[in-house]
């Protein structure tokens, strides 16, 4: 055996063996990422935002000072944001409670008005 087939079969050996792993990491960033498109609404607590999705699912929607979701209240928007970890508290504000709530990093306006 050369040094020029261990070194190939060392290659060989690691890109099998990294292969998945990388692949999976790629999925798993892709999964986080969530689009909703709806009519963008006050949320229940201050500075929070809501949509509903074609589906009828509510999603609670927070962002930083990058993204102005209080300019766009009442349109029909899609939002790009990832999932967050809260702890669930009942509250009954008199609104449908979230199913999710998302960190939204983009926000794209479809219409002005609201079917």
């Amino acid at each position: 055996m050369t040094i020029r087939t261990v070194v190939l079969s060392a290659g060989v050996g690691a890109a099998l063996w990294l292969g998945p792993v990388i692949s999976a990491q790629d999925k798993k960033a892709d999964a986080s990422t969530v689009n909703v498109t709806g009519c963008l609404a006050q949320g229940d607590e201050r500075n929070e935002y809501s949509i509903k999705d074609a589906n009828g699912k509510t999603y609670g929607l927070k962002s930083g000072a990058e993204v102005n979701m209080k300019a766009h209240l009442g349109h029909k928007v899609t939002v790009t944001g990832t999932p967050m970890d809260e702890k669930k508290e009942k509250v009954k504000t008199g609104k449908a409670e979230e199913s999710e709530h998302l960190r939204v990093s983009n926000l794209t306006m479809v219409s002005t008005t609201c079917p």
